[in-house]
């Protein structure tokens, strides 16, 4: 019995599904009915579309700026909880030191000073980095005038950010020394003579990085560890934090819980997203309130459905009459309308899907669409992602 009402359920849904299918394709009486059906399937195909390229193109900016930031910003970084310096010479980051995973390990200095170049000054952070941060970052690659090169066996030598190089008026290849300016640690601010209380390092330029971000471009200028130790009066175990690169292959989230479980909670241990995770939860946040922007749009486009499927059964009146003649209830000519109103959107969905798929891998490996000159990249960034596909159909 259970059986036999399966299979006439069955029947059912594939008469109904052959009848919708037939009434879609088939042509109608009305040309105006045909017409709606095509405006219809238009609308959803075209929100589907621009769905599929909004997301793409969010995803390539995010995608492109997070290559800008990976040129500066390591694998993993520790910090402390509290306070700005901790100990880096303890066992447990000897440890951390020794992992086989871990490729390149840096100890880095971070301050604020004050710069002067000749008549000019401004207030920058001033990063010390050990030898070994070139093999760190890609720093190379960001390097927008001279070279990297922190100390040339006679000198001390500084990479300003190309910000703070044009605020100050400063090139690679000048001769004129930067001055840097820090408060002394272990003495009261002298009111009469304000400038014996402050440190000062003398430096000569050897590059000019460029990151194409302003936190960085703006603010950051790079000295060796030696001469900021010096300058901030920190000993040769103080740090700011500590900076890693992971061997090619490992699991980067594998390593940063491995080194959480040996540096405890008084440490912070992040990841490039987490280094920068207010900026890319904006870019979320901004990437999925147009989401649900462009789909209250292609909602509306839908309610197009419904008034293609009125004219449809005022054209198949006829029909009606004679499948209810037959034996047909109300259910199973439900049924056919609500499949024929599934098949127009699935129709539209397709389509657009299909097409803002073709137009995202046009312009993600030919670039067709241009930004114009003075930006960072020639043609707009697009990254296609199968979740986004999947979550827009």
């Amino acid at each position: 019995m259970s059986e036999s009402r399966n299979y006439t359920n069955k029947s059912r849904l594939s008469f109904s599904l052959r009848i919708a299918r037939r009434y879609l394709f088939s042509p109608k009486s009305h040309n105006a009915i045909n017409i709606i059906s095509g405006i219809s399937a238009t609308g959803v195909a075209v929100g589907t579309m621009a769905l599929v390229i909004v997301l793409s193109v969010f995803n390539g900016f995010e995608a492109l700026i997070g290559d800008m930031f990976s040129a500066f910003d390591p694998d993993l970084k520790i910090t402390a909880v509290q306070g700005k310096t901790f100990d880096a010479g303890s066992a447990r980051f000897d440890e951390i030191r020794k992992m086989p995973e871990v490729a390149v390990f840096t100890e880095v200095i971070e301050e604020n000073a004050l710069l002067r170049f000749g008549e000019k000054q401004m207030p920058a952070t001033i990063k010390g980095v050990t030898d070994n941060f070139r093999e760190l970052t890609q720093i190379d690659s960001i390097i927008y005038d001279g070279e990297f090169v922190l100390f040339d066996g006679a000198f001390e030598r500084a990479v300003p950010g190309v910000g703070v190089a044009a605020k100050l008026g400063m090139g690679a290849h000048f001769v004129d020394p930067l001055y840097i300016f820090a408060p002394k640690r272990s003495t009261k601010i002298n009111l009469l003579r304000p400038e014996t209380s402050l440190n000062q390092a003398g430096t000569f330029l050897s590059g000019i990085f460029a990151v194409n971000q302003l936190q960085y471009d703006d603010q950051y200028v790079l000295v060796s560890i030696g001469l900021a130790r010096e300058l901030f009066e920190y000993d040769s175990t103080t740090v700011s934090a500590i900076e890693l690169k992971v061997k090619p292959g490992s699991d980067i989230e594998k390593v940063q819980k491995e080194i959480i479980s040996k540096t405890g909670e008084t440490f912070y241990v992040k990841d490039r997203y987490e280094q920068q995770e207010s900026f890319f939860r904006i870019m979320k946040i901004e990437k999925w309130i147009t989401f649900l922007i462009l789909s209250f749009i292609l909602l509306i486009a839908s309610f197009n459905i419904i008034g293609s499927l009125s004219m449809l059964i005022i054209d198949k009146k006829d029909d009606i009459q004679t499948l209810k003649h037959l034996g047909a209830d109300n259910g199973l000519i439900k049924t056919i309308f609500l499949f024929e109103g599934w098949m127009i959107s699935a129709v539209g969905a397709l389509a657009g899907l299909v097409i803002g798929t073709v137009i995202c891998l046009i312009q993600q490996y030919f670039g067709l669409v241009k930004m114009g000159s003075g930006y960072v990249v020639e043609a707009y960034p697009v990254v296609l992602q199968l979740t986004d596909t999947l979550l827009v159909f």
